[in-house]
């Protein structure tokens, strides 16, 4: 491992979202600390040596986060966010979908490489009020952080602010192989970072919060934690970092300036362990360290911060000496020679609040934008347009993982060299990356504020199989699932609301 330390956040600070006019800043809650959250892990129905079986379901619940009324949340097999899910590379997974909210949701598993668009769960995947869904698909990637969160269309936002995210651990054989933190809830810890702001009563009121460059609130909730501590009880700690929110980047630096140490990304471990007192995080993003507490004492305290203020106090308690080494090569990254006779794509992320298009386009469902082979090795060349100062967008593919090959012909950061499916833009800025799919059928791609998503700052490619190139897919349109919310919500559709109409209805345009 390299001895260079990295001391900042990279990225324009220029276009940092502090500087966003609508920009809310978080505020240190004046609540009683409570013991982190840890999602429990979500046991299977069943497991064999080829197959494994999960239920998976959408569920209403009330949560205690402050003082005073519940809170009335939405979440996987729990009442806010979800118990964690952990999918065994080589396996084929089964999964029953339930939906007991009372409205159409989908479960979209953003990281995972399955066909699309039913196995991945995006709009065109719905699970309408008490009913249900069975997939199957077989993992075929690296160990990672994954996630599970809702996808409908224009409502993704809403109903991920309602609580509908949670995590899940991809496992394989090498990942085990290496001397890393893997006790869950002991020394490997999955840390969800979001925001909310509370209403009358302790709720959340996300039209009144409604911004169409994302959705923030004042008050830190991590895990689904308010004001949360943890006690550390290892030497050595693994943070899964999840940037859950809807619009907040993350600004993540501890106490001290202690330093820590990344060994893995969105979608695999890192090449190479990279030494830093500073991590920038954006939304969809993961970002796995490990932390060594080495120097303190018991009853020192270690702070978690996002720029000055506490997200996570860690309470330092007896631990065994750790003098783990880790190897000074992770992860050797896939190297596949890109098809020469295929043109660079060009995906252009555009404008800002309800202006917001993808190549000068807003998403439609039943649209198809792009077509490509299956496996074939391709170099896309994403461009964030807003001019500087602008605003940082956070690009996403489904059903993939992409390689960053150059940032505006430029090496990419040392903590993006592995496998991603998201990647942070600057205004101005090309970053080219190469990707492939194992997978066929049809996959969005999208600025991953949600609320861009939501108006309109999306598309679609099919991806072909040449085993049956013909194949047709059923797509779903907008008009389908609005019409489905506004009965299920009792409004005549002329006075339905969701976030996404607003911004495609003041731009003039039909979804």
């Amino acid at each position: 491992m390299a001895e260079d330390m990295i001391t900042n956040y990279f990225y324009d600070e220029a276009a940092y979202d502090y500087h966003d006019g609508g920009y809310v800043p978080l505020e240190e809650p004046q609540t009683e600390q409570k013991p982190l959250n840890i999602p429990s892990l979500l046991k299977p129905d069943k497991e064999t040596a080829t197959d494994m079986y999960y239920t998976i379901v959408a569920q209403t619940g009330e949560v205690q986060l402050l003082p005073g009324q519940k809170t009335k949340t939405w979440g996987y097999n729990a009442p806010l966010l979800g118990q964690t899910v952990v999918f065994k590379r080589g396996k084929t997974i089964h999964l029953h979908l339930v939906n007991h909210l009372p409205e159409v949701t989908t479960f979209h598993w953003h990281g995972l490489a399955i066909p699309g668009p039913i196995e991945d769960g995006g709009c065109h995947a719905p699970v309408y009020p008490g009913q249900s869904r069975d997939v199957s698909f077989k993992i075929n990637q690296p160990a990672a952080f994954v996630w599970l969160h809702a996808h409908p269309c224009p409502s993704t936002a809403e109903q991920v602010w309602h609580g509908l995210a949670a995590g899940a651990i991809v496992q394989d054989e090498h990942e085990a192989s290496l001397p890393l933190p893997r006790n869950y809830g002991v020394d490997d810890l999955p840390i969800i970072l979001q925001d909310r702001r509370f209403h009358e009563n302790n709720q959340w009121d996300y039209r009144a919060d409604y911004d169409p460059d994302g959705v923030a609130g004042p008050t830190p909730m991590i895990n689904g934690t308010i004001n949360p501590y943890f006690d550390v009880t290892t030497q050595k700690v693994r943070l899964r970092f999840l940037d859950g929110a809807n619009r907040r980047e993350w600004r993540l630096h501890f106490s001290d300036d202690l330093p820590f140490t990344q060994i893995a990304g969105d979608l695999s471990l890192l090449p190479h362990p990279v030494k830093m007192n500073k991590l920038l995080i954006t939304c969809a993003e993961r970002q796995e360290i490990i932390v060594d507490f080495g120097k303190y004492k018991p009853g020192d305290e270690v702070i978690l911060y996002s720029d000055d203020v506490p997200l996570i106090h860690f309470r330092i308690h007896e631990f065994k000496p750790d003098n783990t080494v880790l190897p000074n090569t992770l992860y050797q990254r896939p190297d596949p020679e890109v098809d020469p006779d295929v043109p660079v794509h060009h995906v252009t992320l555009d404008g800002m609040d309800e202006s917001v298009a993808m190549n000068g386009k807003k998403f439609k469902m039943d649209r198809i934008d792009f077509k490509m082979p299956l496996n074939q090795v391709q170099i896309w060349d994403i461009c964030n347009t807003n001019p500087a100062p602008g605003m940082i967008h956070p690009y996403h593919m489904h059903g993939t993982a992409f390689e960053v090959i150059s940032r505006d012909g430029h090496a990419p950061y040392p903590n993006e060299l592995g496998l991603k499916d998201t990647v942070a833009i600057n205004p101005g800025e090309h970053v080219k990356i190469k990707l492939w799919f194992d997978v066929p059928g049809v996959f969005m791609y999208h600025c991953h504020i949600i609320e861009h998503e939501d108006g309109g700052m999306m598309a679609q490619l099919q991806v072909i199989d040449p085993a049956d190139p013909d194949k047709k897919y059923k797509l779903m349109d907008h008009m389908t699932l609005m019409k489905a919310f506004a009965e299920e919500r009792h409004v005549p559709m002329d006075q339905l609301w969701l976030g996404g109409m607003d911004s495609y209805k003041k731009m003039g345009m039909e979804m």
